[in-house]
């Protein structure tokens, strides 16, 4: 996975790329790639920047691609946006547009916010080749896709993101599940928790000056 400055470098390289969005909403979320795949326009509110996980895609040999629910019960989710990404998906939004504009008649309508070329969803061949592409020229490990998820986590646990809503952005079944899997994370944190609690509780000398002793009335 990439750590907080490896994530900025790699948001950087990736400007310009057709995945960029892709790119940071995952990171954000730490969604699964198929859950990605599977977004819909109807499944984000613009007002209240919530964002409905309700399906996946999934590609079945021999049989091409199609829509099934997510992995586990608590993988059908909302998630809410913040301005940033909102307003980074409004400019995919219009690009977009421009694109099925031009495409006319050959444009499948499937309603899917990363769709390729045609309107069908994603080929994840070209998009791993594109990310690949960007860690190299950013000068980044070589990691897997998938490892933005564990990116997504690390990011939020570092900073002191409740481990249960964490485990729900995530589609945890339970907060437990989140510390089986990143509870590595927590050991690390040990050492910076402990400086905390030393701090708190280091008594500091503070200067009293003496109290000045009023004579007893006559």
């Amino acid at each position: 996975m990439l750590d907080e400055s490896q994530v900025t470098r790699f948001l950087i390289a990736s400007q310009g790329s057709p995945y960029e969005t892709f790119y940071r909403l995952a990171i954000i979320t730490g969604m699964r790639q198929g859950e990605l795949f599977g977004l819909k326009w109807v499944d984000l509110h613009w007002d209240s920047g919530a964002l409905h996980v309700r399906r996946q895609v999934q590609r079945v040999d021999g049989y091409g691609w199609q829509f099934v629910e997510p992995k586990t019960r608590a993988g059908t989710r909302t998630i809410k946006l913040g301005e940033g990404m909102l307003l980074a998906l409004r400019q995919h939004k219009q690009q977009q547009d421009i694109e099925r504009c031009a495409m006319g008649n050959r444009w499948v309508d499937n309603g899917l916010i990363f769709p390729n070329t045609v309107g069908n969803p994603m080929d994840p061949t070209n998009m791993r080749k594109d990310f690949n592409r960007i860690l190299e020229e950013a000068g980044l490990p070589r990691v897997r896709f998938h490892d933005l998820r564990h990116t997504a986590a690390s990011l939020m646990l570092n900073n002191n993101i409740p481990v249960i809503v964490a485990s729900k952005i995530l589609g945890h079944g339970k907060p437990s599940v989140t510390l089986d899997i990143y509870g590595h994370l927590y050991h690390e944190m040990q050492t910076e928790a402990a400086k905390v609690m030393e701090e708190i509780i280091t008594p500091v000398a503070v200067h009293i000056p003496n109290a000045v002793v009023k004579s007893p009335r006559a």
